[in-house]
């Protein structure tokens, strides 16, 4: 008897991922009925993850997915209490798994799978946000989590033809542009992608700067300001972080040379945890 409780036990943990203790009482209160007992863990699960939903939940990991092939790709955030559980091993495989299951299906629903993770882990955790890139023609996705996984980066490259996805010279230029991204956080891919709003607000701080001058003068002083924001908030005007004498948009006209086909950046996500999110 003891060696089949404690068979069901393992069973149960394995179905569940609840804690030993709470599978043996579980367990206790079914009778040694397994699926009531998981029936039982997942009620308690549900009843622990409406207690603790009002908690505040702002630390929390930045995760990815890419599908074989590379033409879709997932960005997510999930949100926790505190930075302990934030670097914990299962709190981080939690955020891989949702990351695989929403590239693989965006409607998935992870509810079930988020109070299990309030269950064992013992904290409120909130799915704070997902997005999900597919590939329309040739191209390529690809992501990059900065060390720590409070960063994270995904982008889709265009280009004219399918097989040029599988050139090393055009996977290189992917990689290296999701590194731009982390270190140098663009706001947009190119300046038809900034708010005008935006750019008002710059040319309206710049002119006060510059109070008292001739009016033509402002204006040059003002649009040469203007060319210093675009060549920092826009990604092709970015400097290259690995080599800051070339440019995003110079690095991906070599390669498209090198590679005989177009190449654009069609779009890109950059999350950090916690940032305020626009309305």
């Amino acid at each position: 008897m003891a060696e089949l409780s404690a068979q069901l036990v393992k069973e149960l943990r394995d179905k569940t991922g609840a804690g030993m203790m709470d599978c043996k009482k579980a367990l206790a209160e079914t009778a040694g009925d397994l699926e009531a007992a998981v029936d039982y863990l997942r009620k308690k699960g549900a009843a622990t993850a409406a207690k603790k939903a009002g908690r505040e939940a702002r630390e929390g990991l930045i995760a990815q997915a890419i599908l074989p092939g590379a033409k879709v790709g997932v960005l997510v955030e999930v949100n926790c209490e505190t930075d302990f559980v934030a670097k914990n091993d299962g709190f981080r495989q939690f955020c891989d798994d949702v990351a695989r299951k929403v590239a693989t299906d965006p409607g998935a629903d992870l509810e079930a799978d988020r109070i299990a993770a309030v269950a064992k882990i013992g904290e409120n955790v909130i799915l704070r946000r997902h997005e999900r890139f597919e590939v329309q023609g040739g191209g390529l996705v690809a992501a990059y989590i900065h060390t720590g996984g409070k960063v994270g980066v995904l982008v889709e490259v265009g280009a004219g033809r399918e097989e040029t996805g599988a050139h090393e010279a055009f996977k290189q230029l992917v990689r290296d542009i999701t590194l731009q991204i982390a270190a140098a956080s663009p706001l947009a891919v190119s300046r038809a992608g900034i708010d005008t709003a935006v750019v008002e607000r710059e040319r309206a701080v710049y002119r006060d700067q510059v109070q008292g001058k001739p009016a033509n003068i402002v204006e040059k002083i003002v649009d040469g300001k203007l060319e210093k924001f675009y060549a920092t908030s826009c990604l092709v005007d970015q400097a290259f972080i690995k080599n800051p004498d070339q440019t995003v948009s110079q690095l991906v006209a070599a390669t498209a040379k090198a590679v005989g086909d177009t190449i654009k950046i069609r779009r890109f996500l950059r999350f950090s945890v916690g940032e305020e999110l626009a309305a």
